[in-house]
């Protein structure tokens, strides 16, 4: 009868398994719990409170959206040394509605890759949402700089369109928040020329009828009406728009090319619609409506979607024009 025999190597091989075997279990461990930890600090309401004092609930994420941003959190933290990581890392951030600590990370970013623009064009983007609108001059500007004599580049979208298909450019969203900031403070020139820069950085539809629809608002609020038709030259009753359609029907009503009828039954709650119920809210300022420019301004600022463009665009106003001040 044979005898079952263990020998001291295998006797240490067995515990130098069971050590490893007990070490990934308890890196697996840690792993699950660190991605619990974040998935439910996501979660955790959080509120922000507008310059006018409306206070919002920030939505709470789904599940893709905080996927999305534990893989770009964990591959920036494979590899610290990567530009296009943090960069991820920080748009994911700020798409969960976490504006300051997309703000932090692109800090961080400028720090680390000082002469990369696109740190500071999203951090002016960023500043933007959360109302400091110097602080997103300042680095915008300074983006401007940085691409002096560099060749344009298609940015890649963080949130698709429904064909896929990216339509904006780092040089056009450079000079298209640097436009938008200058406008939130009134400083209409300087809006102006940001908003030709950024006409002039694309040739895409969805470029040409964005920056025009400032464009014709801006030398509408500065009472050159001719010159703001000009500005409607290169819009046409045919334009392959993927994704700026709002801007595409402004335009069309700002040409005469649609009645202005077709534009009033839309409602504001999301950055599209906003964006149409301020151009309508603006079409009125200028045609001497203020009364009804204020009504559709105040129902825009009681919408949910605080962070719009719109949202912030009609507040900024109400501020300025009406004496909707701070509480």
């Amino acid at each position: 009868m044979s005898k079952f025999r263990i020998t001291v190597g295998q006797i240490f091989f067995l515990l130098g398994f069971l050590m490893v075997f007990s070490g990934c279990q308890e890196i697996k461990k840690e792993k699950t719990e660190t991605l619990e930890t974040v998935s439910n600090s996501l979660r955790t309401p959080r509120r922000f409170t507008t310059p006018l004092g409306k206070e919002f609930s920030i939505p709470e994420p789904s599940e893709k959206m905080i996927a999305q941003y534990e893989e770009a959190k964990q591959t920036y933290e494979s590899n610290p040394d990567s530009a296009n990581a943090l960069i991820w890392y920080g748009r994911r951030t700020a798409y969960l509605g976490k504006y300051q600590d997309a703000i932090d990370l692109y800090s961080r970013g400028i720090e680390k890759f000082p002469e990369d623009a696109r740190f500071y064009r999203h951090r002016g983007h960023r500043y933007i949402s959360i109302r400091e609108f110097e602080k997103a001059i300042s680095d915008l500007e300074f983006a401007t700089k940085l691409i002096e004599g560099k060749p344009n580049e298609i940015e890649p979208d963080g949130m698709p369109n429904a064909m896929n298909i990216p339509v904006s450019t780092l040089h056009g969203n450079i000079w298209y928040h640097l436009g938008l900031a200058y406008y939130l403070e009134h400083d209409y020139e300087k809006a102006f020329d940001a908003y030709l820069n950024c006409r002039k950085s694309g040739e895409l539809d969805d470029n040409i009828v964005s920056s025009t629809h400032w464009l014709y608002m801006i030398q509408r609020r500065l009472g050159n009406e001719t010159m703001a038709n000009e500005m409607l030259d290169p819009i046409t009753q045919k334009m392959d728009v993927i994704e700026n359609q709002s801007y595409y029907e402004l335009c069309k009503l700002y040409k005469g090319l649609i009645p202005i009828d077709s534009l009033l039954r839309t409602k504001s709650g999301n950055p599209s619609n906003d964006a149409v119920a301020y151009g309508l809210s603006n079409w009125y300022f200028y045609n001497n409506d203020k009364e009804k420019a204020k009504e559709i301004m105040l129902d825009l600022v009681d919408s949910p979607s605080w962070s719009s463009f719109g949202y912030i665009a009609a507040e900024s106003d109400l501020i300025h024009y009406f004496d909707k001040m701070k509480p």
